[in-house]
Order: C-alpha cells, then sequence, then structure tokens
C-alpha cells in the first residue's frame, strides 16, 4: 500500500493463509476461557520452531495455504533468518471477529527496520484460520488531517448501526493504510453482541441485510452500479472491490462513495439529482467483502484508487446514546440520527 515507509516496503512479507477473513466481520467471541493466552500459546510455538504445532491446531484450509509443514517451518527459518530474533512485545491484544477471535502481536526484531505484526485468527472451534507476518501498517499521509466537510452529512442510514471500522488510525480503522480511502467507515449492526443471528452461512441471517441505505447529502449520482451478485459467506469478488455501488458529487470536490449493496436493489442512476435522505439501495454483499455491511468514504475523486481520501463530519447524530452535533464517528461506537 501507499502507507508503507520505505524500510518497511524493503521488508520481505510473510503472507499465508486467509488474511480477507481479517479485513470485515462481525463480532462473535469464541469460547475459550483466555483468548489472549491461547493467541501467546501459539505465537509463542511458532517463534520457537514448533511448527508441527501450528500445523496440527491449523484447519484444512489453513493447512492447505500453508502447503505443508515443511513450507511452515521454511517460514519460521527465513523469517529469524531476514529478521533476527524477536526482541521486544510492544503490544498485545484479541479482537472478537465474526466466528474468529484474531489475536495480533507488534513487536521489534533485532534486525529489523520496524516493528512485524503477527496476526493469527482461530475459528469458533478454536483452530487456526489465518496466519501473517508482516510489517506493521501504517496510517497514509495526508494533508486533510484538518479538513472540514463542506456538504451538511446526515448518517447514511436509519435506526442503530455499530462502527465496526472507524477513525484515522490503525487500530481503529485498517481502511488508514490506503490514501483514498483514510477516513472510510464500515457499518453493520449488532444485536446481543453478534451481526447475525440463525445459519450464519445465510445471508439473510445478517441484521443488516436489506436496510435501506441513504443519500448522506444532497448532490448528483455519477455512478450507480447494480448488476453484481451478492457473494455468499466465505466468499469475495476482489475484481469488483465495491461491489454495487453509488458514487455521489456532494460539490465543492467532495465525492461520496456508498459500498457493497445488494444486487438489484439500487434506486438511482447516473444523472439523478438525489436529497439528504434519499433511500439510494439496500444493504448487501457484493464485492470484495466478508459479510453483509455498508461500506462509505469521501475522497477528492470520483473514481475509485484515485484522487486522496477526506474527513466525513456527520451532523446531529447519537453515538453511544450521547448527542453529536458534528463528528465522524469511530470503532467500537453504536450510532443511530438524532431524534
Amino acid at each position: 500500500m501507499q502507507a508503507e515507509t520505505e524500510a518497511e516496503a524493503a521488508m520481505t512479507q510473510r503472507n499465508l493463509g486467509i488474511a480477507a477473513v481479517l479485513a470485515l466481520a462481525g463480532m462473535s467471541v469464541a469460547a475459550q476461557a483466555d483468548p489472549l493466552s491461547a493467541g501467546q500459546r501459539m505465537a509463542e510455538r511458532f517463534l520457537q520452531g514448533d511448527v508441527d504445532a501450528i500445523w496440527s491446531a491449523s484447519t484444512p484450509e489453513m493447512q492447505q495455504a500453508f502447503g505443508s509443514v515443511g513450507n511452515l517451518a521454511a517460514l519460521h527459518d527465513d523469517l529469524l533468518a531476514d529478521f533476527g530474533a524477536e526482541d521486544t512485545i510492544l503490544s498485545e491484544r484479541m479482537d472478537a471477529q465474526a466466528d474468529h477471535d484474531v489475536y495480533t502481536r507488534v513487536s521489534r526484531w533485532t534486525q529489523a527496520p520496524a516493528p512485524l505484526e503477527l496476526v493469527i485468527a482461530f475459528d469458533g472451534a478454536d483452530r487456526i484460520a489465518g496466519f501473517f507476518i508482516r510489517p506493521r501498517p501504517v496510517a497514509a499521509p495526508s494533508r486533510f488531517l484538518d479538513y472540514q466537510t463542506k456538504a451538511t452529512l446526515r448518517l447514511p442510514v436509519d435506526g442503530e448501526w455499530f462502527v465496526y471500522w472507524g477513525g484515522r488510525d490503525i487500530q481503529d480503522n485498517y481502511h488508514a493504510v490506503d490514501v483514498g480511502q483514510r477516513f472510510a467507515l464500515d457499518l453493520l449492526v449488532m444485536r446481543d453482541g453478534q451481526s447475525h443471528s440463525g445459519d450464519p452461512s445465510r445471508l439473510e441471517s445478517y441484521h443488516c441485510w436489506g436496510r435501506p441505505i441513504l443519500a448522506p447529502a444532497g448532490g448528483v449520482v455519477l455512478r450507480a452500479v447494480d448488476g453484481l451478485p451478492d457473494q455468499p459467506i466465505g466468499a469475495s469478488d476482489p475484481e469488483n472491490p465495491a461491489g454495487n455501488h453509488i458514487v455521489i458529487d456532494f460539490g465543492n470536490d467532495e465525492y461520496g462513495f456508498l459500498a457493497h449493496l445488494r444486487q438489484g436493489s439500487v434506486r438511482v442512476a447516473r444523472g439523478d439529482a438525489v436529497a439528504a435522505g434519499q433511500e439510494i439501495g439496500l444493504c448487501g454483499n457484493s464485492g470484495n467483502t466478508s459479510e453483509p455491511h455498508l461500506h462509505f468514504h469521501m475522497q477528492t475523486s470520483p473514481r475509485l484508487g484515485q484522487g486522496e481520501g477526506l474527513p466525513a463530519q456527520f451532523t446531529n447524530y447519537q453515538a453511544n446514546g450521547t448527542p453529536v452535533n458534528r463528528g465522524e464517528p469511530r470503532k467500537g461506537q453504536s450510532i443511530q440520527p438524532a431524534e
């Protein structure tokens, strides 16, 4: 990504497994007494060279991604050859995601120019379902950190939604590594601590599935894509990352992107004028996504992958029950328009 420093870019990224599972998912805590300790134990075993323990604890899909125990051993040996030994642990945490607990360990290494991040994802049966080692991501530089949104934005949804990714820091918002999506939001609906109920393989089980998506401000539709299929849970469409989506010109070189809409739900076309709060589509699971949600971001260009991300300051909403006259929603907040 553009956010990497020269030193980080020079480091060989070790990326095995299903990193996509970490990109976005709802919350569901795996059943274990101390998830953080489980992550610590597996990290220590790998770093000590006990690759057999990692292999035996991995899902069949993870084993297929590794290829063989020999490949896993080679990964360990190459890591030590390139970066030396782990020196100082900077941080450890366990994040609950949909049917996964994700352990993240950031540490300094004796021969590495920047900290390394070790990530291990555990499925609901406490098996390793994702594994990678990479230079620690850093937020993309931005000349818009003090920018004040010119459009008067309302939330693009009604009712209570949960900010899964949002904010300006990497720990709150993985989008921040990308120049264009520097201030993006991912929104879903949580009930009883989960983004779904019933069969998690069914799109209809997700609380935000089919919920109305609204124009956050008045403007003109520049792009409206509606023909892409909604992806089954566990699949994605990286060739069409935004899936069915709408791009709105709010004026003043502010362009809003609303992505992952449900196939056949887009209610506007290129050239249409829209008003704030107008229903423009339904929440879906099209594009490069791991479960139904709404992605929203603003940037300086109407073309995805071009331009620079802009902060989106919404007006007149509640965050965790507290009124906000104007603000930027952050990861972990429950938000809804003010009454």
